[in-house]
């Protein structure tokens, strides 16, 4: 009856590196996005800061009022 010999150092090893794998799926599963939806969101993000700059009111000191000396 012989016993399977394991090096404890390398077993931990192999467990620290599946768990960490396994953990960097979770977090690319509820963190990742493709570069389509970046891209997507970049625009929306854009194009509402336009529209928010495009309405807002001179304010005073502007150089839309003429000042006469």
């Amino acid at each position: 009856m012989s016993a399977e010999i394991v090096n404890l150092r390398q077993v931990r090893k192999q467990r620290k590196r599946t768990d960490k794998e396994k953990q960097a799926e979770d977090n690319r599963r509820k963190f990742g996005r493709t570069k389509a939806e970046r891209d997507d969101a970049r625009r929306r993000r854009e194009h509402l800061e336009n529209q928010v700059d495009s309405h807002r009111l001179p304010g005073p000191g502007s150089s839309s009022e003429t000042e006469t000396d």
